[in-house]
């Protein structure tokens, strides 16, 4: 079965850090732009940051730019979210998605809230709050 899994959500006191995870099974992962989303109850979906599939480029947008760092293992087929210095406003299900495209398309595609990607996980939930 071809899909995404994250996984690595939970409650987490403001200041604090999670690591989110998103695993591809089915297809390799190495040639594909990768990109965390978010989206909070009542709002719109919200692109974070995202890796290209070729030379591991990186986008921030500006909400998460310093806080976040994205990354890939290759090895283990995934791509990874670090947040740090979490916010109440943080609070939102997490989901990763994956797409074969140029990057620069690909980093368009995140202001998109109703694009649709090849692949796209189930979503974490993530709760800041104390």
């Amino acid at each position: 079965q071809l899909q995404l899994v994250e996984s690595g959500g939970g409650l987490v006191q403001p200041g604090g850090s999670l690591r989110l995870s998103c695993v591809a099974s089915g297809f390799q992962l190495d040639f594909y732009a990768v990109g965390w989303f978010r989206q909070a109850p009542g709002k719109e979906r919200q692109g974070l940051s995202c890796i290209s599939g070729t030379d591991d480029n990186t986008y921030y947008a500006e909400s998460v730019k310093g806080r976040f760092t994205i990354s890939r293992d290759r090895y283990n087929n995934a791509v990874y979210l670090e947040m740090n210095s979490l916010k109440p406003e943080d609070s939102a299900v997490y989901y990763c998605a994956a797409a074969t495209m140029v990057f620069p398309a690909f980093i368009a595609t995140m202001t998109s809230p109703l694009y649709k990607y090849d692949y796209w996980g189930q979503g974490t939930p993530v709760t800041v709050s104390s």
